[in-house]
């Protein structure tokens, strides 16, 4: 065993286990996911989730884990080990130890060598395994992702998934709404972040993924974290709040000015809307991924921010806050009615701004069909509000305190 960073990194051939293939060394080790005890207390070990019937609120549709088990006889998988994961809650698991699936069986238990049948050649594990769980396995079989089964099927929601997804965007949606009546002048990035996440616990949200604040010309950082920044009068500020709400993932993203926008910030603001009208107007069936971030792109290549625009427009969400289809180059997955995506188009000008707007989407039959509210460009959202006596919601909205 070598170790990365103080912890452990499997190697083929150590302590009997074997490296998972086609996944990046290290890449099980999630620091996020607390380490311990793997079945809560109340749930019997070898608790069998029956066919067709809803777990935890994850909707079944009648014959998910039928075609479950024919996937994983078309990819040559004899068993899948998931642990708490949007794996494990897509097929209902609704414990704290590992869900194991079979041909024959499928069952949570704190002991998953149990289960997995003898002389099982290939196994497919979940992606948020840790080192720990994988050495624990002591499976001689070859170790290959379950996503490769799973990730194709979570592509499509289910209509029950669809309205989970879209309660959980209208409510970060809600949230933000409620945000820009606060105090924003004098504060620090960190301490309104901190405000924001007690706002989505209050909300529901059963899991905070990511709040965004950023003023100024921190707005120009894709993967900025709140720090201690004041923000000022004549600030860009961009605020995003991305998290789970029973079982379901959404983000929504805004951008507003403190008291009054930078010099040429709107400008280039429009052109960010501009280009999410665009990403929406191309998610339609059949539409390569891909070819919506050439939408979202053409629009702001042609306004001459090109070479500022990020690399996608936008992603799959659901179980998962990051999931396919990938809304940028390469991504060449046919989009099909059911996907619901985060729509993000962005522009980042080093040193001086950025914008970036998220809203969430479901593929329809005649195109995509907003799940939240919404801002696009021409001044409206779908739902017809406004941000008040004459101001539209396409608009920049100005924070006056």
């Amino acid at each position: 065993m070598t170790t990365d960073g103080g912890r452990p990194r499997p190697e083929a051939g150590d302590g009997g286990s074997a490296a998972v293939a086609g996944v990046p060394e290290g890449a099980f080790l999630d620091a996020g996911v607390p380490d311990g005890t793997f079945l809560e207390e109340g749930v019997p070990d070898g608790t069998f989730l029956e066919e067709g019937v809803p777990d935890g609120g994850v909707p079944d549709g009648g014959g998910r884990l039928a075609v479950v088990r024919d996937a994983m006889a078309a990819a040559g998988v004899d068993a899948l080990v998931l642990r708490p994961s949007p794996d494990f809650r897509f097929l209902g698991g609704a414990g704290g130890g590992f869900l194991v699936v079979t041909p024959e069986v499928c069952a949570e238990t704190g002991e998953p060598d149990r289960l997995v049948p003898a002389g099982a050649r290939r196994v497919g594990v979940d992606p948020e395994m840790r080192v720990r769980e994988l050495f624990g396995l002591s499976l001689e079989a070859e170790l290959v992702p379950a996503a490769a089964v799973l990730a194709p099927l979570r592509l499509r929601k289910e209509p029950e998934e669809v309205e989970a997804v879209a309660r959980a965007a209208r409510t970060a949606e809600a949230v933000l709404a409620e945000a820009r009546e606060l105090a924003w002048f004098g504060a620090t990035e960190r301490a309104m972040a901190r405000r924001l996440a007690g706002m989505l616990l209050e909300s529901g949200c059963e899991e905070i993924l990511s709040v965004v604040v950023a003023a100024g010309e921190h707005t120009a950082r894709p993967s900025h974290r709140p720090g201690e920044r004041v923000i000022n009068p004549g600030d860009a500020l961009h605020v995003s709040l991305c998290g789970r709400w029973d079982g379901y993932c959404a983000e929504v993203a805004r951008v507003y000015a403190v008291a009054e926008p930078p010099d040429d910030f709107e400008a280039m603001y429009s052109v960010v809307l501009a280009a999410h009208a665009a990403a929406r107007r191309a998610v339609r069936p059949g539409v390569a991924a891909s070819e919506v971030a050439v939408a979202a792109r053409e629009v702001i290549d042609g306004s001459g921010y090109g070479r500022f625009a990020a690399p996608h427009a936008g992603r799959g969400v659901g179980l998962s806050h990051q999931e396919g289809p990938w809304l940028r180059a390469g991504d060449d997955t046919p989009l099909a009615a059911g996907m619901t995506l985060c729509v993000e188009p962005a522009i980042y000008v080093p040193e001086l701004f950025g914008a970036r707007v998220a809203d969430v989407v479901v593929c329809g039959a005649d195109g995509a069909a907003p799940l939240n509210a919404g801002v696009i460009a021409g001044g409206e959202t779908d739902g017809g509000e406004t941000n008040g006596p004459g101001v539209a919601a396409g608009a920049l909205w100005v924070l006056d305190r």
